[in-house]
């Protein structure tokens, strides 16, 4: 298994890169083919799918939750230290008691004080830390759940491709068939023994073939698409797939589906450990009635100087237990009480509506399956009718005794009862896949041993371990998406402050442009100003002349 991991990994890195590549050095040719079957296709989703890795994150995020609720059982160390100048009349007196008695006289005092505390007793902390273990446990079966969603992902749009593909083959087969007739049809009208009607007829049916046909091809890709983005390929990656959609019986019965997935479905498990995580909610709602009990040891020192020892009055050492209890807090307590009862109650609600929903599940994908493979058995038959009909019909139309709309209407009969025979194949695989995931048929953990090791009181590794089905299970992040996340994130900072350093520069540069065109147009003003002014003096003396010489 950990060789087919490593090879899936290769072969998505080596495909997004070559197609990055080509995007990057704008080639023309095509990307490289990829041959995946449906166990690969599940496997590289599995491993790359998105939906995945953020419920790994929940898991991990779950985990550091339990452990910094234990954390808080036990020890810890505090220091606290302060600094103050004395003045005023108490230092008068201080010092004037040194001079007559030889009492110490400060002018500034540091202290420090060193703490270690542990609690002996606390109802609520340890209500936390059961309700934070069964959130833990709630998000290892979800991340299950998301692993079985994602395998029916994958397979169902494994199948859907091979059902355009077969769609393809049909449409084709219409367009080829319509082909040939027109043809016949061409020849018969040349010699005049079909009317024109007959020709424009079949040219009419041809082109509504062909634009069913170009439809399938479309599909075809863009189900090649969604496939690639299921699995983590670049969705414009070429697809080699060889599979055909087959038949395959089952023997099951509703009954024991039905059993097996009460029993086995991730999702269920979730809303029972839901339910659990509310009862130690009502446990931590009532611990508000009892008392908290805390174990303390502190060495407390002051001096004129950080870190000296010489005020001996500041300098002890203490020991001890303290003991604190609300005895009456106005009715909190009682209502915290209540108001955790109300969201147990309504998590119970919701595990029952849960079971009730994964019997419906059962039963629709049950139903859907057996209704498909009736269905393939009846379609199967009709295309051979429908094949003999089209058949007769053409042999009919070429002796004259049959109409061109004999023709065409055998002929879309057999196109529909081939798509009719491809769509109940297609839907009775897709309904055992879906059947698969109502069940909960497990991917990487067996949830009925998840829960029985659970409640056999095991820690979380030996719980794991006892469900997990097989020895390379991803069940936490790895380091390598924890550092990469961090570079991500070191990354989008980094190009943050640039972007704002790059905005402050523009923002600079404009206010700077635009001081230098004020500075521009000042300068042009006063220009313009003085020369008007040169010009309005001359004429003015000249007046004055003129005015004397009278």
């Amino acid at each position: 298994m950990k060789t087919n991991t490593r090879f899936y990994k290769k072969l998505t890195a080596l495909v997004a890169s070559g197609l990055t590549a080509m995007m990057v050095s704008g080639t023309a040719f095509a990307a490289d083919v990829v041959h995946i079957d449906l166990k690969d296709s599940v496997q590289m989703a599995l491993e790359n799918n998105r939906n995945i890795k953020s419920a790994l994150a929940g898991v991990d995020s779950a985990k550091w939750n339990l452990s910094a609720y234990r954390r808080q059982m036990g020890p810890s160390l505090s220091w606290s230290a302060s600094g103050m100048a004395i003045n005023g009349k108490s230092l008068e007196e201080a010092q004037a008691a040194h001079r007559l008695y030889g009492t110490p006289a400060y002018d500034s005092a540091f202290s420090n004080t060193f703490s270690v505390g542990m609690p002996l007793y606390n109802g609520s902390l340890r209500a936390a830390i059961d309700q934070a273990g069964y959130g833990i446990n709630s998000a290892d079966v979800t991340l299950e759940n998301t692993k079985q969603a994602v395998r029916y992902q994958a397979t169902a749009g494994y199948y859907q491709i091979l059902q355009c593909r077969n769609l393809i083959d049909v449409q084709q087969k219409a367009v080829d068939a319509l082909q040939e007739h027109l043809d016949n049809v061409n020849a018969q009208y040349r010699v005049g023994t079909v009317a024109r009607s007959d020709v424009l007829a079949s040219q009419v049916q041809l082109a509504n073939a062909q634009q069913s046909l170009v439809s399938a091809q479309n599909s075809y890709d863009v189900a090649i698409s969604t496939l690639n983005n299921i699995i983590g390929l670049p969705t414009d990656a070429v697809l080699d797939i060889r599979d055909q959609l087959k038949y395959t019986h089952y023997d099951l019965t509703l009954d024991d589906c039905t059993k097996y997935a009460l029993a086995n479905r991730a999702d269920g498990a979730a809303a029972y450990y839901a339910v659990k995580e509310a009862e130690a909610g009502v446990n931590a709602a009532k611990a508000g009635r009892y008392p908290t009990v805390n174990a303390a040891v502190s060495r407390a020192f002051a001096g004129e100087e950080p870190f000296e020892r010489n005020h001996t009055s500041s300098d002890s050492t203490s020991a001890g237990v303290t003991a604190t209890w609300n005895i009456f807090d106005n009715g909190v307590t009682v209502a915290n009480v209540h108001a955790a009862e109300s969201a147990l109650f309504r998590a119970q609600e919701a595990s029952r509506q849960k079971d009730e929903s994964i019997q419906l599940d059962v039963r629709t994908a049950f139903l859907n399956l057996q209704a498909a493979e009736k269905n393939i058995r009846t379609t199967n038959t009709a295309v051979a009718q429908a094949e003999e009909d089209y058949k007769i019909a053409q042999v009919r139309y070429q002796a004259g005794v049959g109409t061109n709309l004999d023709v065409m209407d055998a002929e879309e009969k057999l196109t529909a009862a081939r798509t009719n025979y491809y769509t109940s194949l297609y839907n009775y695989n897709t309904s055992k896949a879906s059947l698969d995931q109502a069940m909960g048929l497990p991917v990487d953990i067996d949830v009925v041993k998840y829960k029985e090791s659970r409640q056999a009181g095991n820690e979380l590794n030996k719980v794991r371990k006892d469900a997990r089905l097989h020895d390379d299970a991803l069940l936490e992040l790895p380091k390598e998406a924890k550092d990469a996340s961090k570079k991500e994130a070191a990354a989008d900072k980094q190009a943050d402050r640039e972007a704002r350093r790059a905005a402050k520069a523009v923002k600079t540069g404009k206010k700077a442009a635009t001081e230098e065109k004020g500075t521009a147009v000042k300068q042009e003003s006063t220009q313009n100003t003085e020369e008007r002014t040169a010009v309005e003096k001359p004429a003015e003396s000249g007046s004055v002349a003129a005015e004397m010489a009278k």
